[in-house]
């Protein structure tokens, strides 16, 4: 890996324009889909980790969008 990606990947990246409006767009759908999840689902460990996985997809999603090089 190259030091400009290591350097790229773990510097903050302060929002652009447009971009807090993706953010939200992508959290409020995956709200959508975690309450779905809710209430089909049986309580368990499983439910727990797409709830997480979920949760993980969101970071990653929001990442690729800050980290967006120009």
């Amino acid at each position: 890996m190259l030091t400009r990606e290591i350097n790229h990947r773990f510097t903050y990246h302060a929002p652009k324009d447009g971009q807090p409006e993706k953010y939200e767009k992508i959290r409020e759908k995956a709200k959508e889909f975690a309450f779905l999840i809710n209430e089909l689902c049986p309580e368990s460990c499983d439910k727990s980790l797409a709830i997480t996985k979920l949760e993980e997809s969101v970071m990653w999603a929001n990442a690729s969008i800050a980290r967006e090089k120009e």
